[in-house]
Protein backbone atom coordinates (compact mmCIF):
# COMPACT_ATOMS: atom_id res chain seq x y z
CA UNK A 1 0.00 0.00 0.00
CA UNK A 2 1.14 3.49 -0.76
CA UNK A 3 -1.08 5.84 1.21
CA UNK A 4 -1.25 9.52 1.96
CA UNK A 5 -1.17 10.36 5.68
CA UNK A 6 -4.90 11.09 5.80
CA UNK A 7 -5.68 7.71 4.19
CA UNK A 8 -3.48 5.87 6.70
CA UNK A 9 -5.18 7.68 9.57
CA UNK A 10 -8.61 6.72 8.22
CA UNK A 11 -7.49 3.09 8.13
CA UNK A 12 -6.09 3.30 11.67
CA UNK A 13 -9.35 4.83 12.93
CA UNK A 14 -11.34 1.94 11.38
CA UNK A 15 -9.37 -0.44 13.62
CA UNK A 16 -9.74 1.60 16.78
CA UNK A 17 -6.35 3.30 16.77
CA UNK A 18 -6.74 6.82 18.20
CA UNK A 19 -5.90 9.51 15.65
CA UNK A 20 -6.35 13.29 15.71
CA UNK A 21 -9.54 14.57 14.07
CA UNK A 22 -8.95 16.14 10.69
CA UNK A 23 -10.20 16.72 7.17
CA UNK A 24 -8.57 17.10 3.78
CA UNK A 25 -8.69 20.31 1.75
CA UNK A 26 -7.63 20.94 -1.81
CA UNK A 27 -8.19 24.71 -1.73
CA UNK A 28 -7.33 27.51 0.66
CA UNK A 29 -11.05 28.19 1.19
CA UNK A 30 -11.68 24.56 2.15
CA UNK A 31 -8.78 24.66 4.62
CA UNK A 32 -10.23 27.81 6.18
CA UNK A 33 -13.69 26.21 6.46
CA UNK A 34 -12.23 23.16 8.22
CA UNK A 35 -10.30 25.40 10.63
CA UNK A 36 -13.51 27.38 11.26
CA UNK A 37 -15.23 24.10 12.27
CA UNK A 38 -12.45 23.31 14.76
CA UNK A 39 -12.58 26.85 16.18
CA UNK A 40 -16.36 26.61 16.59
CA UNK A 41 -15.81 23.38 18.54
CA UNK A 42 -13.36 25.17 20.88
CA UNK A 43 -10.19 23.92 19.17
CA UNK A 44 -8.79 26.89 17.25
CA UNK A 45 -5.22 25.53 17.13
CA UNK A 46 -4.73 23.23 14.12
CA UNK A 47 -1.93 21.73 12.05
CA UNK A 48 -1.89 22.16 8.27
CA UNK A 49 0.00 19.27 6.67
CA UNK A 50 1.04 18.76 3.05
CA UNK A 51 -0.25 15.49 1.65
CA UNK A 52 2.54 14.09 -0.50
CA UNK A 53 4.03 10.62 -0.57
CA UNK A 54 7.52 11.51 0.58
CA UNK A 55 9.37 12.17 3.81
CA UNK A 56 10.83 15.45 4.96
CA UNK A 57 7.58 17.41 4.76
CA UNK A 58 8.22 19.25 8.01
CA UNK A 59 11.75 20.33 7.11
CA UNK A 60 10.51 21.47 3.69
CA UNK A 61 7.88 23.73 5.30
CA UNK A 62 4.96 21.45 4.51
CA UNK A 63 3.76 21.03 8.11
CA UNK A 64 2.73 24.16 9.99
CA UNK A 65 0.88 24.87 13.23
CA UNK A 66 -1.84 27.51 12.88
CA UNK A 67 -3.24 29.49 15.80
CA UNK A 68 -6.72 29.96 14.32
CA UNK A 69 -8.74 29.91 11.11
CA UNK A 70 -7.14 33.01 9.57
CA UNK A 71 -3.67 31.62 10.28
CA UNK A 72 -4.71 28.19 8.90
CA UNK A 73 -5.83 29.91 5.71
CA UNK A 74 -2.44 31.63 5.39
CA UNK A 75 -0.56 28.39 6.09
CA UNK A 76 -2.64 26.48 3.51
CA UNK A 77 -1.87 29.19 0.95
CA UNK A 78 1.85 28.75 1.63
CA UNK A 79 1.71 24.93 1.40
CA UNK A 80 -0.71 24.24 -1.46
CA UNK A 81 1.21 24.15 -4.74
CA UNK A 82 4.64 23.89 -3.13
CA UNK A 83 7.13 21.30 -4.34
CA UNK A 84 8.49 18.82 -1.82
CA UNK A 85 11.16 16.55 -3.27
CA UNK A 86 9.56 16.60 -6.69
CA UNK A 87 6.00 16.18 -5.40
CA UNK A 88 3.53 19.03 -5.89
CA UNK A 89 1.18 19.55 -2.94
CA UNK A 90 -2.43 19.35 -4.16
CA UNK A 91 -4.06 18.63 -0.78
CA UNK A 92 -3.51 19.48 2.86
CA UNK A 93 -4.72 17.72 5.98
CA UNK A 94 -6.10 20.18 8.52
CA UNK A 95 -6.24 18.49 11.91
CA UNK A 96 -6.57 19.38 15.56
CA UNK A 97 -3.22 20.22 17.14
CA UNK A 98 -1.93 17.81 19.75
CA UNK A 99 0.30 18.38 22.74
CA UNK A 100 3.03 15.84 22.08
CA UNK A 101 4.71 14.46 25.20
CA UNK A 102 6.64 11.72 23.39
CA UNK A 103 7.00 10.65 19.80
CA UNK A 104 7.79 7.18 18.48
CA UNK A 105 8.47 5.77 15.05
CA UNK A 106 6.65 2.65 13.90
CA UNK A 107 6.14 1.17 10.45
CA UNK A 108 5.48 -1.97 8.50
CA UNK A 109 7.09 -2.12 5.10
CA UNK A 110 7.96 -4.48 2.31
CA UNK A 111 11.58 -5.60 2.51
CA UNK A 112 12.16 -6.31 -1.17
CA UNK A 113 15.75 -7.48 -0.66
CA UNK A 114 14.65 -10.27 1.70
CA UNK A 115 11.22 -10.80 0.10
CA UNK A 116 9.47 -10.33 3.40
CA UNK A 117 7.72 -7.74 5.54
CA UNK A 118 9.58 -5.75 8.13
CA UNK A 119 8.53 -3.80 11.19
CA UNK A 120 10.69 -0.83 12.13
CA UNK A 121 10.26 0.64 15.59
CA UNK A 122 12.09 3.27 17.62
CA UNK A 123 11.48 5.39 20.68
CA UNK A 124 13.56 8.10 18.96
CA UNK A 125 10.55 9.59 17.18
CA UNK A 126 9.53 9.81 13.56
CA UNK A 127 11.50 12.77 12.30
CA UNK A 128 14.64 11.83 10.42
CA UNK A 129 14.46 8.13 11.26
CA UNK A 130 17.01 7.42 8.52
CA UNK A 131 19.48 9.68 10.31
CA UNK A 132 18.78 7.97 13.64
CA UNK A 133 19.36 4.57 12.02
CA UNK A 134 22.70 5.78 10.66
CA UNK A 135 24.01 7.55 13.78
CA UNK A 136 22.51 5.22 16.41
CA UNK A 137 21.55 1.89 14.79
CA UNK A 138 20.80 0.28 18.17
CA UNK A 139 17.93 2.76 18.62
CA UNK A 140 16.07 1.35 15.60
CA UNK A 141 14.60 -2.16 15.87
CA UNK A 142 13.95 -4.16 12.72
CA UNK A 143 11.75 -7.23 13.14
CA UNK A 144 10.90 -9.58 10.28
CA UNK A 145 7.16 -10.25 9.88
CA UNK A 146 5.76 -13.47 8.43
CA UNK A 147 3.30 -12.51 5.69
CA UNK A 148 0.94 -15.36 6.56
CA UNK A 149 0.96 -14.90 10.34
CA UNK A 150 1.04 -11.10 10.47
CA UNK A 151 1.88 -9.58 13.83
CA UNK A 152 0.05 -11.51 16.56
CA UNK A 153 0.46 -10.52 20.22
CA UNK A 154 3.81 -12.29 20.71
CA UNK A 155 5.35 -10.59 17.66
CA UNK A 156 3.86 -7.24 18.70
CA UNK A 157 5.44 -7.68 22.15
CA UNK A 158 8.78 -8.45 20.50
CA UNK A 159 8.52 -5.27 18.41
CA UNK A 160 7.67 -3.15 21.47
CA UNK A 161 10.58 -4.62 23.45
CA UNK A 162 13.11 -4.34 20.62
CA UNK A 163 12.04 -0.74 19.96
CA UNK A 164 12.52 0.11 23.66
CA UNK A 165 9.01 1.52 23.88
CA UNK A 166 7.66 2.15 27.38
CA UNK A 167 5.67 -0.48 29.29
CA UNK A 168 2.47 1.45 28.59
CA UNK A 169 2.84 0.60 24.89
CA UNK A 170 3.04 -3.10 25.69
CA UNK A 171 -0.01 -2.85 27.94
CA UNK A 172 -2.09 -0.76 25.50
CA UNK A 173 -5.51 -2.22 24.77
CA UNK A 174 -5.67 -4.23 21.57
CA UNK A 175 -8.59 -4.51 19.23
CA UNK A 176 -9.04 -7.99 17.88
CA UNK A 177 -10.03 -8.29 14.26
CA UNK A 178 -9.97 -11.32 12.01
CA UNK A 179 -8.71 -9.16 9.15
CA UNK A 180 -5.99 -7.37 11.08
CA UNK A 181 -2.55 -8.70 10.21
CA UNK A 182 -3.63 -11.53 7.94
CA UNK A 183 -4.77 -11.02 4.34
CA UNK A 184 -8.20 -12.46 3.55
CA UNK A 185 -6.79 -14.93 1.05
CA UNK A 186 -4.55 -16.36 3.79
CA UNK A 187 -7.56 -16.93 6.07
CA UNK A 188 -9.48 -18.76 3.35
CA UNK A 189 -8.88 -22.53 3.50
CA UNK A 190 -6.88 -23.74 0.47
CA UNK A 191 -9.79 -25.96 -0.58
CA UNK A 192 -12.00 -22.85 -1.01
CA UNK A 193 -9.47 -20.68 -2.90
Amino acid sequence: MDLFEYQAKQLFAEYGVPVPQGKVASTVAEARAIADEFAAAGKPRVVVKAQVKTGGRGKAGGVKVAEGPEDAEAKAEQILGMDIKGHTVHRVLVEEASDIAEEYYFSFLLDRANRNFLSICSKEGGMEIEEVAETNPDAVAKISIDALKGAPADVAAEIVKAGNLPEAAAAAPRRSSPSCGTPSWARTPPSRR
